[in-house]
């Protein structure tokens, strides 16, 4: 049985539940399969895949999640274009880019049948143009039933939030795991060889980035290091009760109503801290070109090279630690899990480093936070042209239902990772965990190369042994969200300007350009810009949808 375990702002889950995390498409005997496999069940489901031998051809223009291009002939890729009798074109779309060269396709009258909205507050913009596809209530129900259902019943206070002027255009993709805000990290060698423990207060805090800047942590002899950069910043927001520093406007609650947390009174008082460390030197000069350098996005390499000592930047599994559980590795023997992304890196530069969590300290009135990623992660939707095309829509459906929300256990697996004894096998016959194989247990992001990952998370919990680590952390706890999780017809018109405003504003203030005093003026700035018509339809969006 699945039990509904996400609630609009509770975020919790009940339950462990049994199901895997499913994202893309099974492979039958004819890729390599056992023949042993389920797939006849997971088939006469309805609204499952269509048979190969359906007679119309279909030619799909795809975009997804990627950390590296999709090869159109990727083994799973022909499998899924076997299976469905199509054939699908990849938009290989880089992620740090996603959206601007999303736009320059769309501005040369190119547009994707499967569409990925990466950013949920631009559904609105892309329906406005006129390049999305309304999607019937009743043909979504008919050939994506699994889909629908698992987002009907765990979290179902997201499952109208595509439906713009009662008109259903994007399939919410609600991720699970967001239910974990992003990790406050320090240097742990730096701690222990200077004799301070993880900060717990705005004043522990300040004490220690001051000893990173100034008690050579590092041991080089050389006044080269610093306390924090531009993410550790809105831990030190997040003390004041908001979050600045995104890619978005982050709203929060205050008597009941939606505010820009940016315009918070309380926020001055941020500022002088941040101020004053900036005059002092505790702070990276060069936060203002942010802690990633380039390539994977979640990396800090300001705190992988040994800048900073503290950062909260990327999510709980590009922190993981050699030792931290036990995994299984390609002989089913249960071994120490190894570091992954920014551990993995940091530790090449220094073999003793070493890090560790610590909870978002507190501020002068016991708030305490860091940034969460919204629980609406982003929209899948069709393009307009794919409904013009007869019977497309409902193809691309039952394909997204089957990569997407497969039932059957083995199905999802394979989906997820590849052709099961090839690429992965089961540690258990509790199916929890699966044992990725070489060498593809080395290669980063295989998935992206053979090509899985083309379906959309749906939000069943994962049952793995990394997100159980995770759960042990406390990174339930103490995130800030986004009170405004989708966007409104001013947002779109002024947002993008009022954000530039809002860190202009900022940055100024904080490198001492402008005093901190100006923030009275910003406020007024940025309200004339356009931020009083976003209040107004935020709060008239928030009146809707708050949960009573």
């Amino acid at each position: 049985m699945v039990v509904s375990w996400l609630s609009k702002k509770g975020f919790r889950k009940s339950v462990a539940l049994p199901l895997m995390f499913a994202v893309i498409a099974g492979i039958m005997s004819s890729c390599g399969v056992n023949s042993s496999s389920t797939h006849t069940n997971a088939d006469a489901d309805a609204g499952m895949a269509s048979s190969a031998s359906d007679a119309t051809h279909y030619d799909i223009s795809w975009t997804m999640h990627q950390n590296l291009p999709v090869a159109e002939d990727a083994e799973m890729v022909q499998y899924i274009e076997q299976k469905f009798n199509v054939n699908l074109a990849f938009w290989n779309v880089e992620n740090n880019k996603y959206e601007a060269l999303l736009d320059m396709k769309l501005a040369q009258g190119e547009i994707p049948d499967l569409f990925r909205i990466r950013q949920p507050q631009d559904l609105l913009k892309y329906e406005q143009q006129g390049v999305l596809a309304e999607i019937p209530q009743e043909m979504l129900e008919k050939y994506a039933p699994n889909l629908m259902k698992a987002i009907r019943e765990n979290a179902p206070d997201y499952q109208n939030y595509g439906v713009i002027d009662g008109k259903y255009y994007g399939i919410p993709v609600i991720n699970p795991t967001n239910i974990y805000r992003i990790p406050v990290v320090y240097r742990k060698d730096w701690l222990d060889k200077l004799g301070l423990s993880v900060p717990q207060t705005l004043d522990e805090f300040e004490k220690v980035i001051y000893a990173f800047t100034n008690d050579d942590p590092d041991g080089n002899g050389i006044k080269d290091t610093y306390g924090l950069s531009s993410e550790g910043m809105n831990v030190v927001f997040g003390a004041f009760g908001q979050i600045v520093f995104a890619d978005q406007l982050y709203f929060g609650v205050k008597d009941k109503e939606l505010v820009v947390g940016a315009l918070q009174p309380e926020m001055k008082e941020a500022l002088h801290y941040l101020s004053k460390w900036y005059k002092d030197g505790v702070i990276d000069p060069a936060f203002i070109t942010g802690e990633n350098k380039g390539g994977y996005k979640h990396l800090s390499h300001s705190f992988i090279n040994g800048t900073i000592g503290m950062t909260s930047m990327g999510n709980y599994y590009h922190w993981i630690q050699d030792g931290d559980y036990l995994t299984w590795n390609s002989n089913g023997e249960e071994v120490p899990v190894e570091a992954t992304f920014n551990m993995e890196e940091l530790t090449a530069v220094d073999p003793n480093a070493r890090i560790v969590f610590g909870r978002p300290f507190s501020g002068p009135d016991g708030k305490r936070g860091s940034k969460a990623y919204d629980m609406l992660m982003s929209f899948t939707a069709i393009g307009a042209d794919a409904a013009k095309e007869p019977g497309k829509m409902e193809k691309i459906l039952q394909m997204l239902d089957y990569m997407s929300a497969n039932p059957d256990p083995d199905e999802a697996a394979t989906m997820k990772y590849g052709i099961q004894g090839k690429h992965w096998q089961w540690a258990s016959p509790t199916k929890e965990d699966v044992i990725i194989l070489p060498p593809y247990d080395q290669k980063f992001s295989y998935q992206n190369t053979i090509g899985t990952g083309l379906g959309m998370t749906v939000p069943i919990m994962p049952t793995e042994r990394r997100e159980k680590w995770a759960a042990t952390l406390g990174l339930d706890q103490d995130g800030i969200y986004n009170a405004l999780e989708v966007s409104t017809p001013s947002l779109i018109k002024y947002g993008p300007e009022l954000i530039k405003l809002k860190n202009k504003a900022y940055i100024s203030i904080i490198t001492g350009d402008k005093p901190v005093d100006y923030f009275d003026a910003f406020v007024k700035e940025f309200m004339a810009a356009g931020g009083t018509q976003v209040l107004k339809e935020a709060n008239e969006w928030y009146g809707e949808h708050e949960v009573k």
